[in-house]
Parts: structure tokens; C-alpha cells; sequence
């Protein structure tokens, strides 16, 4: 069975409410048959602690549903915010979607999305 990939691109502040709009969007793209789902972080200025947390939420119901998540193209503000509370150690992080195709990808369908 191959694998899919949804790309999800947030934008501007991600908040308590942006992200859990974001975690909800990323349930629903797993339970419609995507294993593969890569968050592209180039347009996000802003992360808060309620964004990280609906993050880690995120991840944990990707993982139970059989998937995986991977982030990609964090800004300076969001990879300081990670650097500082140790989730980049938690999720599986890129510098590019180029790097993430490189070491990642191979064979899967990319449907792209913007939230």
C-alpha cells in the first residue's frame, strides 16, 4: 500500500485557537486515509505554550491513528520556542520541504492545503 501526504501550511500567529483549528484539520486529513502528514511552519511569526500543547496533542492522535507528523520550515520565533521547551526533540523537524522530500518522502502522493 503506498503511503499519502497531506501538507498543511498554517500562517500568521498560531494560538490556542489556530491550533486547535490546525489539530482538528490534521485528525481529519489522518482519518481520511493520509499516513504521511507534513506541517510547513514558513509562514507562521508567532507560537504561544497553547499552540505547543495542541501540537503535542496532535502528535500523540497522529501516532495512535498509525501515522506519522513531521514539521518543516520552522521560523526563527517558532524553532527558539522549540529549542527552549525541548520539542525539538519531540517531533521529527526539517529546515525545508526540499530536505523533507530528500530524506523522507520517496513514493508519496502530495496533496497540498493551506489553512
Amino acid at each position: 500500500m503506498s503511503s499519502i501526504l497531506k501538507i498543511v501550511q498554517p500562517s500568521g500567529i498560531l494560538d490556542g485557537v489556530s491550533s486547535n483549528k490546525l489539530r482538528r484539520e490534521v485528525i481529519d486529513i489522518v482519518e481520511n486515509g493520509a499516513n504521511i502528514v507534513l506541517v510547513d511552519f514558513q509562514d507562521v511569526t508567532f507560537i504561544n505554550s497553547a499552540a505547543l500543547g495542541a501540537l503535542v496533542s496532535m502528535l500523540k492522535l497522529v501516532r495512535s491513528a498509525g501515522a506519522e507528523l513531521f514539521l518543516c520550515s520552522l521560523t526563527e520565533q517558532v524553532n527558539i520556542m522549540f529549542n527552549l521547551t525541548k520539542m525539538n526533540r519531540v517531533f521529527k523537524t526539517f529546515a525545508s520541504r526540499d530536505e523533507f522530500e530528500q530524506k523522507v518522502r520517496g513514493e508519496v502522493r502530495s496533496q497540498d492545503s493551506a489553512v
